[in-house]
């Protein structure tokens, strides 16, 4: 435990944007405020400190109470986000043309240094988590909150901004059922989640998919075509099937939009217009692809993000008044506690096969393609 007195803090907000992020601000702002602390915020993950010219205010703001009111609700993050500009590997042009990765990691902390700011909370997924975790090892005080509506993050039960995103696909589904039984079709849904299956898993059993394609089983889709087939005989003339979006065959690769580039990962999609065109020609059924994408990362919070989102806010500040440093707070329900970023940093919390969801799902007749 560091016990030593903190005068001022910064937050900041790096990865994808995920409902619950200004919740999240506000917590800590107004955690601060309460223990005499300045808290400023940085630009677009750390862009804010290494591209500081780029940025009306300089890139650093200080938040105020006032600068928090109303937007507990609010979608996105007063603060922006970026996927890009990694400090551990952040892309420079060279004077030839070229981009090469540098890290400038020793930039944040000298920036934090000549302002006087003695800790940073840093909201993230796993690739955010991981610049904070190198952050705390060159001495500054920092802890993580975790944030990825993909809810692949180990050593918390959920992540916020998850609810959100299967609530939102869980009603667009809820009204796909309507038109895929007019017309008779099968609906492929393709969500998001990266290389893990919560979101698909969640939406697909709450709106009572007929399949669901994850990650973490291969699929085969003549299973998927025969329990179609199956339902056709029964009567029913439609099928709805979800697919996550780093879904793959057996035995085949992931569907891409973009390969990996210099400070950016590689691009998933693809996945449910490949399924749909597939499953046509093997049901003889007609098939339309729909893609949620960025939809599932908009919009208001449902209450149950909210109060996460100021729960881990509040607990963040809360630990550093404590001490504490190098950790990730942690929903271990009922409690919110406190995990070392080393056991969170560049990991992946995947869909465990032998899951009660996966038993319900299997239970309730949906295929998952095996």
């Amino acid at each position: 435990m560091n016990k030593k007195e903190i005068k001022s803090i910064a937050i900041n907000t790096g990865g994808g944007d995920a409902p619950g992020l200004n919740a999240v601000i506000r917590a800590v702002v107004l955690s601060s405020f309460n223990r005499g602390w300045k808290c400023y915020g940085i630009r677009e993950g750390y862009n804010g400190i290494l591209q500081p010219d780029e940025y009306p205010d300089g890139g650093i703001v200080e938040l105020t109470p006032d600068s928090v009111r109303g937007i507990t609700h609010l979608g996105g993050t007063i603060l922006g986000t970026t996927n890009r500009g990694n400090p551990l590997n952040y892309p420079l042009k060279q004077p030839d043309g070229s981009v090469k990765e540098v890290n400038r990691i020793d930039e944040i902390i000298q920036a934090f240094n000549e302002r006087g700011i003695d800790a940073l909370i840093a909201i993230g997924g796993d690739g955010s988590l991981h610049i904070a975790h190198e952050i705390s090892l060159r001495g500054l005080r920092v802890i993580g909150v975790p944030k990825t509506i993909d809810n692949d993050l180990e050593r918390t039960v959920i992540t916020f901004g998850f609810d959100t995103a299967v609530s939102f696909a869980s009603n667009c589904i809820d009204r796909l059922h309507s038109t895929a039984e007019a017309h008779r079709r099968i609906m492929v849904v393709e969500v998001m989640g990266r290389y893990a299956g919560w979101i698909a898993l969640h939406t697909g059993v709450s709106g009572t998919a007929d399949a669901i394609l994850i990650p973490e089983i291969p699929y085969d889709l003549e299973k998927v075509a025969e329990k179609i087939i199956e339902r056709e005989k029964l009567g029913k003339h439609f099928s709805m099937v979800v697919v996550a979006e780093g879904a793959k065959p057996k035995g085949g690769t992931v569907s891409v939009l973009g390969e990996k580039e210099v400070g950016r990962a590689e691009r998933l999609g693809g996945i449910g217009e490949r399924v749909a065109r597939e499953l046509e020609i093997l049901t003889g059924k007609e098939a339309r692809a729909v893609v949620l994408g960025h939809l599932l990362r908009g919009g208001s919070p449902t209450n149950f993000d909210r109060v996460l989102s100021l729960r881990f806010g509040a607990a963040a500040v809360r630990g550093l008044a404590e001490g504490r440093s190098d950790c990730m707070a942690a929903l271990d329900p009922p409690y919110v506690k406190f995990v070392p970023l080393s056991q969170v940093a560049k990991r992946m919390k995947l869909v465990p096969l032998d899951s009660d969801i996966i038993l319900t799902a299997r239970e309730l007749g949906i295929t998952f393609g095996e």
